[in-house]
C-alpha cells in the first residue's frame, strides 16, 4: 500500500468524487402480465359449534330487610354478575327497595 497518499486521494477513496457520475436511468420495460382470475373454493357449511360459556364473575350479597322499624326482618339474597362489591351491594339494594323500607346489607361474598 502506498504511504504517500495526498489528502486529495485519500478522499476520494474515501468518500467517492466529489461529483456524482451521471447516470441516464434506463426506462423499465413492462412485462404483460397474464390476467389471473381468483375462485374461492367453495366450502362446506360450518356447522354450529356452540361456545363455551365464559366464566362470568359473580358476587352473592346478603341482605336483611323489613317494613317495620326495629320489628320482624327477613333474610335476602341477591346475586350480582359483577366482581365490584359496591356494586354488588347498590344493585341488591336498589333491587330490594322496591319491595321493602328497611334494608341492612349484611356481606357480599364471591361465589
Amino acid at each position: 500500500m502506498n504511504a504517500d497518499l495526498t489528502e486529495e486521494e485519500m478522499r476520494r477513496a474515501l468518500f467517492g468524487t466529489a461529483e456524482p457520475e451521471r447516470q441516464v436511468p434506463a426506462a423499465p420495460v413492462r412485462d404483460p402480465v397474464p390476467e389471473v382470475v381468483f375462485n374461492r373454493p367453495v366450502a362446506a357449511p360450518l356447522a354450529n359449534k356452540k361456545v363455551a360459556k365464559a366464566f362470568t364473575p359473580r358476587l352473592r350479597v346478603t341482605l336483611r330487610v323489613g317494613n317495620e322499624f326495629e320489628g320482624k326482618t327477613y333474610e335476602l339474597i341477591h346475586e350480582a354478575d359483577t366482581l365490584s362489591s359496591l356494586l354488588a351491594e347498590q344493585e341488591a339494594v336498589k333491587a330490594a327497595r322496591k319491595k321493602y323500607k328497611y334494608l341492612e346489607v349484611v356481606s357480599a361474598k364471591s361465589m
